[in-house]
């Protein structure tokens, strides 16, 4: 695959190039920044080092209808097909995220909703540059400039973009963006090199993850759990701002003859999720919550799909209202006896 070079001044033709419609970027509405459609004045935003909703919300949707029908009849309304999706700017902790969540979406029975998605959508990342203080991508297997789950991998060097093509997907958009496409000096690639170097030196927390999968199931009644739950308001921040969480709720929705069934997300951090119809709750306080929230994303995918759920973005401590740090958490998992 070719390396390309954007020149920063060409990015509207680039965009247009590829097709504005179907281009979504990081973006910034009252407060809060996620991926959005390029419309009328929008603009993206590049300079974020993560936007607070991850991009999985293209791809499982906060709700999302399944399908409608009609009381009494036997016919559904399926939606229709997803469109294509170019998403540039996405950072490399969010589009690993999507490969790690992809393993369960694509389990036998496939999710055909995700999956169509996943299907027609692009991903072009931009490498970091300036982690965030709570980053440790490097902890879980990733990095600032990791490749894993891209078709390209973006690097600013200033007055241009240094695209790395990683797959045919990718490459197939860089052709069809033309003559706004450059090729690349030696120089545009040894920089990019550098600044890829120089981020990974600025990731300032880090835990040694290799051996709690293995520790985690030992520590089932270990009073940590109900130490670092004391805080918690199970507001669900932790969960619903994660790139791969991925636990949702079905419903019926009806009104008059005509239902939807929809799926909204949900989180295991909330009551309510494991209650079942006779009362009884297996996880009745948030001291098994926060206990099932690391077990999953450490031990049981690890056991299932054999990779950490976490791709160390930082989020949940970032957003925390009442700052519990996964960081710290995993730490007292290593050192508990």
């Amino acid at each position: 695959m070719n390396n390309k070079k954007l020149p920063k001044e060409k990015i509207g033709d680039f965009f247009a190039r590829l097709g504005e419609d179907k281009i979504r970027v990081p973006q910034t509405i009252e407060g809060s920044s996620r991926f959005l459609p390029l419309i009328g004045e929008s603009s993206p935003d590049f300079s974020l080092s993560n936007t607070k909703m991850p991009a999985k919300s293209l791809f499982y949707p906060q709700t999302e209808t399944l399908f409608r029908y009609n009381t009494g009849e036997t016919a559904m309304q399926a939606p229709g097909e997803a469109g294509e999706m170019i998403i540039i700017g996405i950072r490399p902790c969010d589009a690993r995220a999507l490969s790690i969540v992809d393993k369960l979406f694509t389990w036998e029975p496939i999710d055909p909703y995700y999956f169509e998605r996943r299907e027609k959508a692009a991903l072009f990342g931009f490498a970091c540059q300036e982690p965030c203080t709570n980053c440790f991508c490097t902890s879980v297997g990733g990095g600032p400039a990791s490749a894993e789950g891209l078709d390209a991998l973006v690097t600013d060097l200033g007055e241009s973009y240094l695209i790395q093509v990683l797959t045919e997907k990718g490459e197939k958009l860089c052709q069809e963006a033309g003559d706004v496409l450059l090729e690349p000096e030696a120089s545009d690639i040894q920089a990019a090199e550098e600044l890829h170097g120089d981020a990974a030196k600025r990731i300032v927390r880090s835990v040694e993850s290799q051996d709690i999968p293995e520790k985690l199931p030992q520590l089932w009644d270990n009073e940590l759990w109900k130490k670092n739950s004391d805080a918690c308001l199970g507001c669900g921040i932790c969960t619903f701002l994660c790139p791969t969480c991925h636990c949702f709720d079905i419903q019926d929705e009806i009104e008059g003859l005509e239902g939807r069934r929809c799926r909204t997300w949900d989180s295991c951090m909330f009551k309510e999720y494991t209650l079942h119809g006779s009362g009884h709750n297996p996880r009745p306080t948030r001291r098994e919550r926060t206990r099932n929230r690391i077990s999953h994303k450490y031990s049981y995918y690890v056991e299932k799909f054999g990779v950490i759920a976490c791709v160390g973005c930082g989020r949940c401590v970032n957003l925390c209202p009442v700052n519990i740090d996964i960081i710290d958490i995993l730490s007292q998992v290593k050192e508990a006896q």
